[in-house]
């Protein structure tokens, strides 16, 4: 059950993260929960407005920590700036682009961080909206737009309502994950949306470059003209070099746990036990405060 000192710190967040959206049904639509829900519970009146599983999904969406998980500390490592840099840019001249790098350097968190961050801006995750239908009504429920009903209507509204923001940004992560149609999709929202309208960012692993690369080699199409309106290209920030690799690993593993390891921890062993990836480095650092 959830309690009331938790829902307090998910209204918190709901109520950071209401600048994003230019207007609280927005907001509740993204959110998933009815325009008079949502209002009782920003004035803090939360008895018998939303079941448990809403309060979970809600927290979970603005990343808030209910039980004794710790809040991770952002820390501006390389990743972090990179991509930060990278999404600035694609939201500010409207224009898209690609990242391809390995798992477990900080994308998703990055990504997740921006969009919650930034008016206008959405985090998607591909891995679970797979199928054209699924996507659109993904990205629409993200923007506060309507996501239910005929799939036409879902992405002609979509559609329209893009063309009236400013500088909207749509961040997909595991795009190697979308299905073809829903691929090709890309390119007709990207029209739909207005050229020089909204930027667009992918992120995702070497399975994403290989998967572009093949198809477009394959002559399928879409691939080649999707990757032309993402910038024609694939960057990442991990050196090619192994030596290098683990230096760059390391170093960046050892800054976010100076900025997120409990008082007294053994930097240099939680470093070498997550062997430079921050997923492991995370599970590290939660045992180390469990145990301290």
């Amino acid at each position: 059950m959830i309690t009331n000192e938790q829902k307090d710190k998910i209204i918190a967040a709901v109520r950071d993260n209401r600048s994003n959206y230019p207007s609280d049904a927005k907001h509740a639509a993204a959110l998933g929960i009815t325009a008079s829900a949502y209002s009782n519970i920003k004035k803090g009146n939360v008895e018998g407005q939303l079941s448990d599983a809403n309060w979970i999904t809600i927290a979970r969406r603005l990343n808030v920590m209910l039980g004794r998980e710790v809040q991770w500390k952002t820390v501006s490592t390389p990743t972090f700036q990179y991509i930060t840099a990278s999404l600035d840019f694609a939201r500010q001249n409207s224009t898209g682009g690609i990242f391809c790098d390995e798992a477990g350097i900080g994308k998703t968190y990055t990504a997740q961080y921006y969009a919650r961050t930034h008016k206008n801006t959405v985090y998607v995750d591909c891995s679970q909206v797979k199928s054209k239908q699924r996507f659109i009504r993904g990205i629409a429920k993200e923007f506060g737009v309507g996501s239910t009903g005929r799939y036409s209507d879902v992405y002609d509204d979509l559609k329209y309502y893009l063309r009236t923001l400013e500088q909207p940004l749509i961040i997909l992560d595991e795009a190697g994950d979308l299905q073809y149609d829903a691929f090709l999709e890309l390119k007709a929202l990207w029209n739909g949306a207005g050229e020089n309208n909204c930027g667009w960012y992918m992120l995702g692993a070497e399975g994403l470059r290989e998967k572009i690369s093949r198809s477009i080699n394959c002559k399928k199409v879409g691939y080649a003209e999707v990757f032309n309106r993402y910038g024609n290209r694939f960057t990442r920030v991990t050196p090619d070099s192994e030596k290098e690799r683990r230096q760059f690993l390391n170093a960046q593993a050892e800054t976010v746990a100076r900025g997120n390891a409990p008082d007294g921890a053994d930097i240099r062993t939680l470093v070498v036990k997550s062997g430079g990836h921050l997923r492991r480095l995370f599970t590290e650092i939660q045992k180390s405060i469990q145990n301290s």
